[in-house]
């Protein structure tokens, strides 16, 4: 004899019902800081964006709609996201537009 029909000699009434966990969505605590470097990269310019608190994952489907948005290249490795060229103003709308909080770093 399980559980299951212990519980049901117990409360021979209560019908059984299935349940399933709500979701929990992702929420961001700190903003997503947007800055701008050439250093340490042959002189090219990039968008580097830092401080992602969720997966991996996420991380990898929040660039991939910047890369396609804006039609340029980059990666995402380690909860930063590198654009190529100087894309700040584009990418901070596109993720307020995905509902994240961001902040702009240098010039």
């Amino acid at each position: 004899m399980d559980l299951r029909d212990q519980l049901k000699n117990l409360f021979p009434d209560h019908e059984e019902q299935d349940f399933e966990m709500p979701e929990e969505k992702f929420k961001q605590k700190e903003p997503l800081v947007c800055k701008f470097e050439k250093k340490g990269r042959n002189g090219k310019p990039v968008t580097v964006i830092e401080g992602w608190e969720g997966s991996e994952e996420d991380l990898k489907k929040i660039s991939k709609k910047i890369k396609t948005t804006l039609g340029i290249g980059g990666s995402e490795k380690d909860g930063t996201i590198i654009i190529q060229g100087d894309n700040r103003d584009k990418i901070m709308d596109i993720l307020k537009d995905m509902g994240y909080k961001t902040k702009r770093v240098g010039g």
